[in-house]
Protein backbone atom coordinates (compact mmCIF):
# COMPACT_ATOMS: atom_id res chain seq x y z
CA UNK A 1 0.00 0.00 0.00
CA UNK A 2 1.26 3.33 -0.90
CA UNK A 3 1.74 6.02 1.38
CA UNK A 4 -0.74 8.48 1.53
CA UNK A 5 -0.49 12.75 1.67
CA UNK A 6 -1.05 13.43 5.74
CA UNK A 7 -0.09 16.96 5.66
CA UNK A 8 1.01 19.68 3.28
CA UNK A 9 4.33 20.94 3.88
CA UNK A 10 5.48 24.13 3.10
CA UNK A 11 9.08 24.13 1.13
CA UNK A 12 10.70 27.27 1.29
CA UNK A 13 11.78 28.28 -2.43
CA UNK A 14 12.74 31.93 -1.70
CA UNK A 15 16.36 32.61 -2.66
CA UNK A 16 18.87 34.81 -0.88
CA UNK A 17 20.98 38.21 -2.07
CA UNK A 18 24.11 37.19 -3.47
CA UNK A 19 26.96 37.29 -0.30
CA UNK A 20 29.01 40.29 -0.81
CA UNK A 21 31.22 40.12 -3.42
CA UNK A 22 29.54 37.37 -5.64
CA UNK A 23 28.81 39.03 -8.76
CA UNK A 24 27.02 36.09 -9.91
CA UNK A 25 22.63 36.99 -10.22
CA UNK A 26 21.85 33.49 -11.91
CA UNK A 27 21.55 30.00 -9.84
CA UNK A 28 24.48 27.53 -9.93
CA UNK A 29 23.18 25.11 -12.59
CA UNK A 30 24.40 21.21 -11.84
CA UNK A 31 26.65 21.35 -15.06
CA UNK A 32 29.13 23.82 -13.33
CA UNK A 33 30.30 20.45 -11.21
CA UNK A 34 33.36 19.01 -13.32
CA UNK A 35 33.41 15.73 -15.57
CA UNK A 36 35.20 13.72 -13.25
CA UNK A 37 32.86 15.00 -10.44
CA UNK A 38 29.48 14.44 -12.43
CA UNK A 39 30.63 11.13 -13.36
CA UNK A 40 30.64 10.47 -9.34
CA UNK A 41 27.03 11.89 -8.54
CA UNK A 42 26.06 9.34 -12.09
CA UNK A 43 26.84 6.36 -9.94
CA UNK A 44 25.28 7.75 -7.10
CA UNK A 45 21.89 7.37 -8.35
CA UNK A 46 19.47 6.60 -5.82
CA UNK A 47 19.23 7.48 -2.22
CA UNK A 48 20.69 4.57 -1.48
CA UNK A 49 23.54 4.67 -2.92
CA UNK A 50 24.61 8.03 -1.90
CA UNK A 51 23.85 7.01 1.88
CA UNK A 52 26.29 4.30 1.36
CA UNK A 53 28.77 6.80 -0.48
CA UNK A 54 28.38 9.08 2.44
CA UNK A 55 28.81 6.26 5.08
CA UNK A 56 32.51 5.54 3.50
CA UNK A 57 33.61 8.76 3.96
CA UNK A 58 36.01 9.87 6.68
CA UNK A 59 33.59 11.48 9.43
CA UNK A 60 34.88 15.29 9.64
CA UNK A 61 36.16 16.13 13.47
CA UNK A 62 36.97 19.70 12.47
CA UNK A 63 40.32 19.31 14.69
CA UNK A 64 41.90 22.64 12.91
CA UNK A 65 38.84 24.63 13.40
CA UNK A 66 35.00 24.32 13.08
CA UNK A 67 34.34 23.99 8.73
CA UNK A 68 30.92 23.79 6.32
CA UNK A 69 32.07 22.44 3.57
CA UNK A 70 30.44 22.54 -0.27
CA UNK A 71 29.33 19.15 -1.75
CA UNK A 72 32.68 19.95 -3.88
CA UNK A 73 35.12 20.21 -1.18
CA UNK A 74 33.73 17.12 0.52
CA UNK A 75 34.37 15.23 -2.46
CA UNK A 76 37.91 16.49 -2.56
CA UNK A 77 39.03 15.63 0.77
CA UNK A 78 36.58 12.61 1.42
CA UNK A 79 35.33 13.59 4.79
CA UNK A 80 32.17 15.37 5.98
CA UNK A 81 30.55 16.18 9.52
CA UNK A 82 26.79 16.33 9.62
CA UNK A 83 25.69 19.46 8.00
CA UNK A 84 28.50 18.85 5.26
CA UNK A 85 26.82 15.31 4.56
CA UNK A 86 23.38 16.95 4.42
CA UNK A 87 24.99 19.12 1.95
CA UNK A 88 26.20 16.78 -0.17
CA UNK A 89 23.50 14.74 0.76
CA UNK A 90 21.00 17.66 -0.88
CA UNK A 91 22.99 18.21 -4.10
CA UNK A 92 23.30 13.86 -5.04
CA UNK A 93 19.73 14.52 -4.63
CA UNK A 94 19.54 17.29 -6.88
CA UNK A 95 21.78 15.48 -9.63
CA UNK A 96 19.96 12.19 -9.58
CA UNK A 97 16.48 14.26 -9.98
CA UNK A 98 14.84 15.12 -6.82
CA UNK A 99 14.65 18.63 -5.46
CA UNK A 100 17.53 19.46 -3.02
CA UNK A 101 15.79 19.60 0.65
CA UNK A 102 17.18 20.21 3.81
CA UNK A 103 15.20 19.44 7.41
CA UNK A 104 17.20 20.66 10.79
CA UNK A 105 16.21 18.77 13.91
CA UNK A 106 16.60 20.68 16.87
CA UNK A 107 17.76 19.28 20.34
CA UNK A 108 18.05 20.39 23.66
CA UNK A 109 21.37 20.12 25.34
CA UNK A 110 22.83 18.61 22.13
CA UNK A 111 24.01 19.72 19.11
CA UNK A 112 21.12 20.38 15.47
CA UNK A 113 21.02 17.12 13.39
CA UNK A 114 20.37 17.87 9.55
CA UNK A 115 19.25 15.52 6.80
CA UNK A 116 18.72 15.18 3.17
CA UNK A 117 15.38 14.70 2.89
CA UNK A 118 13.58 12.90 -0.29
CA UNK A 119 9.91 11.35 -1.40
CA UNK A 120 8.89 8.79 -2.59
CA UNK A 121 5.18 7.59 -3.77
CA UNK A 122 4.14 10.30 -1.29
CA UNK A 123 6.48 9.05 1.54
CA UNK A 124 9.69 10.47 3.05
CA UNK A 125 13.07 9.47 3.32
CA UNK A 126 16.61 10.81 4.38
CA UNK A 127 20.13 10.63 4.16
CA UNK A 128 22.17 12.07 6.47
CA UNK A 129 26.14 11.63 7.92
CA UNK A 130 26.29 11.26 11.76
CA UNK A 131 28.88 9.83 14.45
CA UNK A 132 26.23 7.85 15.97
CA UNK A 133 25.09 4.98 14.07
CA UNK A 134 21.13 5.43 15.00
CA UNK A 135 20.85 8.81 13.01
CA UNK A 136 21.60 7.50 9.39
CA UNK A 137 19.44 6.73 6.63
CA UNK A 138 15.66 6.23 6.73
CA UNK A 139 13.77 4.19 4.44
CA UNK A 140 11.01 6.34 2.09
CA UNK A 141 8.37 4.75 4.17
CA UNK A 142 7.02 7.67 6.42
CA UNK A 143 3.35 9.47 5.46
CA UNK A 144 4.53 12.75 7.62
CA UNK A 145 7.43 14.68 8.33
CA UNK A 146 7.11 14.38 11.69
CA UNK A 147 7.13 10.26 10.96
CA UNK A 148 10.38 10.79 9.61
CA UNK A 149 11.98 13.51 12.74
CA UNK A 150 10.32 10.97 15.48
CA UNK A 151 12.01 7.83 14.04
CA UNK A 152 14.95 9.97 15.04
CA UNK A 153 13.72 9.98 18.74
CA UNK A 154 15.21 6.81 20.67
CA UNK A 155 18.72 7.06 18.80
CA UNK A 156 19.28 10.56 19.77
CA UNK A 157 20.58 11.30 22.56
CA UNK A 158 23.89 13.15 24.32
CA UNK A 159 26.96 11.94 26.32
CA UNK A 160 24.80 12.39 29.32
CA UNK A 161 22.14 9.69 28.24
CA UNK A 162 19.63 12.06 27.82
CA UNK A 163 17.16 11.87 24.78
CA UNK A 164 17.36 15.33 23.35
CA UNK A 165 15.69 15.79 20.25
CA UNK A 166 12.97 18.30 20.53
CA UNK A 167 11.60 19.72 17.20
CA UNK A 168 12.20 20.23 13.37
CA UNK A 169 12.07 22.47 11.05
CA UNK A 170 10.57 22.75 7.86
CA UNK A 171 11.68 21.60 4.38
CA UNK A 172 14.09 24.02 3.14
CA UNK A 173 14.86 23.93 -0.78
CA UNK A 174 18.72 24.43 -1.27
CA UNK A 175 17.34 26.32 -4.29
CA UNK A 176 17.56 29.54 -2.30
CA UNK A 177 21.34 29.19 -1.96
CA UNK A 178 22.20 28.89 -5.38
CA UNK A 179 23.48 32.54 -5.96
CA UNK A 180 26.04 31.96 -3.36
CA UNK A 181 26.87 28.35 -5.31
CA UNK A 182 26.73 26.22 -2.79
CA UNK A 183 27.25 23.15 -4.43
CA UNK A 184 30.61 24.13 -5.65
CA UNK A 185 32.18 27.09 -3.46
CA UNK A 186 35.20 27.16 -2.09
CA UNK A 187 34.64 29.18 0.85
CA UNK A 188 32.42 27.63 4.07
CA UNK A 189 28.78 28.00 3.38
CA UNK A 190 27.93 29.68 7.00
CA UNK A 191 24.95 31.06 6.02
CA UNK A 192 23.16 27.57 5.16
CA UNK A 193 23.53 26.77 8.96
CA UNK A 194 22.57 30.45 9.97
CA UNK A 195 19.15 30.18 8.53
CA UNK A 196 18.66 26.55 9.30
CA UNK A 197 18.76 28.27 12.93
CA UNK A 198 16.50 30.56 12.65
CA UNK A 199 13.14 29.50 10.34
CA UNK A 200 10.54 28.22 12.92
CA UNK A 201 10.51 24.54 14.03
CA UNK A 202 7.61 22.38 14.95
CA UNK A 203 7.65 20.88 18.35
CA UNK A 204 7.62 17.02 19.02
CA UNK A 205 6.91 16.41 22.23
CA UNK A 206 4.44 17.86 24.51
CA UNK A 207 6.63 20.03 27.60
CA UNK A 208 5.02 18.34 30.45
CA UNK A 209 6.28 14.42 29.17
CA UNK A 210 9.84 16.18 29.16
CA UNK A 211 10.75 15.61 32.93
CA UNK A 212 9.56 12.38 32.56
CA UNK A 213 11.63 10.91 29.75
CA UNK A 214 14.02 7.98 30.59
CA UNK A 215 17.76 7.75 30.27
CA UNK A 216 18.95 5.72 27.07
CA UNK A 217 20.17 2.19 28.33
CA UNK A 218 23.70 0.59 28.36
CA UNK A 219 22.50 -1.46 24.83
CA UNK A 220 21.25 1.71 22.78
CA UNK A 221 24.15 3.91 23.79
CA UNK A 222 26.63 1.40 22.84
CA UNK A 223 25.27 0.39 19.74
CA UNK A 224 24.63 4.28 18.70
CA UNK A 225 28.27 4.84 19.29
CA UNK A 226 29.52 1.70 17.64
CA UNK A 227 32.15 2.92 15.02
CA UNK A 228 31.70 6.47 16.32
CA UNK A 229 35.31 8.64 15.89
CA UNK A 230 36.91 10.92 18.71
Amino acid sequence: MLCENMRTYTVDDHRPKPLPGNSHSQPVLTNTFTSPERAVFRRLSTPEKIQRFMDDLGYNKERDGDTCRSPRRVLRDRTAQCMEGALFGAAALRMAGFPPLLLDLGAERDDDHVLAIFRIRGCWGAIAKSNYSGLRYREPVYRTLRELAMSYFEHYFNPAREKTLRNYSRPVNMARFDAIEWMTAEEDLWAVPEYLTTISHRALLAPPLIPRLGRVDDRLYRAGRLGRVD
